[in-house]
């Protein structure tokens, strides 16, 4: 008996809130929407939390779900929404078109927190703690499409690039998945850290590497070069210094 490998197709996923498409290859019919959505954060820059996925007439598709189940055909279009509350779908979208100015009355800084009617209720350490959320997803987002300005301006006003989703990622990892070199060298400037790993073991420059973004792959290399050659410089002094004394 010959076992044939699954067969593979493509299909298209639509990010509601901001209407752009992506193409996501080698699926398979017994691919769950559990699996995919790990995947789903690096290609889209949406935080796994925040994916609300629905196909055909909008029905959800459950996270147990297979593509069978589900009746996804080749070429068929999957929709991902972000979940409603708390305005989220909004920051999302002003983050991923750069919209700074959007963002800044979303929540993003401790200094103007914006509104929304969760926020309304919270208490000085739970709005804190909501601001510094607001803005690492931003942050997230933003470096993702390579908004630059956007980023920079998040970081400015207190935005915690280390901070991670529920499956360890930091901005940098996708920002080094999507290939946006601006980003990757902003943060580096800022001190994220390009050999982090997430929960799966991966770092910015492995993924880069798996994603086919070499040049990425390449900046953070030269970037962490140049931080060792620079922290060695002042220890060579201190020896040649000692050396010329004795």
């Amino acid at each position: 008996m010959v076992f044939l490998p699954p067969r593979t197709f493509s299909v298209q996923l639509r990010l509601a809130e901001t209407n752009e498409i992506f193409s996501l290859p080698q699926c398979q019919n017994d691919l769950t929407l559990k699996k995919l959505k790990p995947h789903l954060e690096l290609l889209t820059g949406v935080p796994l939390n925040f994916q609300w996925l629905q196909y055909l007439d909008e029905v959800d598709l459950p996270d147990d779900s297979t593509f069978k189940d589900n009746e996804i055909v080749p070429g068929g279009m999957i929709t991902m929404r972000i979940w409603r509350q708390d305005g989220r779908g909004r920051l999302v979208a002003a983050a991923a078109k750069g919209e700074t100015v959007k963002l800044a009355h979303l929540g993003v800084m401790e200094d103007f927190a914006g509104t929304t009617p969760y926020a309304e209720f919270l208490g000085p350490e739970r709005r804190k703690e909501w601001v510094a959320h607001r803005a690492s997803v931003a942050l997230f987002v933003a470096s993702h499409r390579g908004c630059v300005r956007t980023a920079e301006f998040l970081l400015r006003n207190g935005a915690d690039l280390h901070s991670k989703t529920l499956l360890g990622r930091t901005a940098l990892h996708v920002a080094a998945v999507a290939g946006q070199r601006a980003c990757i060298e902003l943060l580096l400037s800022y001190g994220a850290q390009a050999f982090d790993p997430d929960h799966e073991g991966q770092t910015a420059v492995s993924l880069a590497r798996l994603s086919g973004q070499k040049q990425s792959e390449h900046t953070m290399f030269r970037f962490e070069w140049k931080k060792k050659a620079a922290d060695a410089v002042p220890s060579t002094i201190f020896e040649s210094s000692l050396a010329a004394d004795i």
